[in-house]
């Protein structure tokens, strides 16, 4: 499995708990991690560091999430950052919603931390789906 050291996450996140909890957790496997309560100031931490994943919820205080991915998309192309939406909207039409503004993956809130994982090892190529 190839090292997670340097691995760079953004958390989009407005709950402060979830957000610190997520940013521990990650730590502890060796990521580095930014977390930011807003999708502005997420965009613009993307722009300068560009991270090598963004966990992102969906309800922020200023734009929704759906808009943060879009944006992701559109300002960075040809830059691809893998894209996971962890919200706690868990309707089937906000999973589609989610994969057509440009998510890679979509796990809903609560959600086992070995799935995250798994997930986010997934998308960084760590790991085979196999």
């Amino acid at each position: 499995m190839a090292t997670t050291a340097h691995k760079r996450v953004l958390v989009i996140e407005d709950d402060e708990p979830l957000a610190r909890n997520l940013k521990q957790l990650l730590e502890s496997e060796g990521f580095e991690v930014q977390t930011e309560p807003s999708g502005t100031v997420a965009l613009s931490y993307a722009a300068e560091c560009r991270p090598d994943l963004v966990i992102l919820d969906l309800r922020l205080p200023d734009l929704h999430g759906f808009q943060v991915c879009q944006e992701l998309r559109k300002i960075y192309h040809p830059w691809v950052v893998p894209i996971l939406m962890l919200t706690a909207m868990d309707k089937p039409i906000d999973q589609l919603r989610g994969f057509a503004y440009g998510a890679d993956a979509y796990l809903t809130k609560p959600c086992e931390f070995a799935e995250l994982m798994k997930t986010v090892r997934l998308l960084l190529g760590q790991m085979s789906i196999a």
